[in-house]
């Protein structure tokens, strides 16, 4: 059974998208013969590298999914927010020799975007499964 690492970014300034990603999250776990058995909750995307490196530290942990929505505002600081956190995860990932994947859905999205987009949370679990399982082998 694959064991993971949950980072979830709890910015969402309209609505219940987190939520239904998180969701979504666990039932594609269960669904798929994994645990989430740590789960690390942040204010925002920005800071979910930091937490994604706690977790992929423990040897409980074979990959760790990272969620989070980036709703787009009136300047570009939804970019240099997507950006930050795309390199700082792909950092942990290499550095750790452990999987993160990105279910940070943005930048440049409206919310109905977002809310249209919430199945992500699933498809980072499904691939962290299937990226721990390959490179078990």
């Amino acid at each position: 059974m694959v064991q993971l690492g949950l980072v979830v970014a709890q910015y969402d300034k309209h609505g219940a998208v987190i939520e239904e990603m998180e969701h979504g999250a666990y039932e594609a776990a269960a669904d798929n013969d994994a645990e989430i058995v740590a789960s690390i909750d942040v204010p925002g995307s920005y800071d979910t590298p930091l937490a994604a490196d706690r977790l992929a530290r423990r040897s409980d942990i074979d990959a760790v999914a990272v969620l989070g929505a980036i709703i787009s505002g009136d300047t570009d600081h939804d970019q240099v927010i997507g950006n930050a956190a795309a390199q700082g995860l792909t950092d942990v990932s290499l550095d750790r020799d452990t999987p993160v994947t990105l279910g940070i859905i943005g930048p440049g999205m409206s919310q109905d975007e977002a809310e249209a987009r919430t199945d992500k949370g699933a498809s980072a679990v499904r691939s962290a499964i299937e990226l721990a399982t390959e490179l078990e082998q």
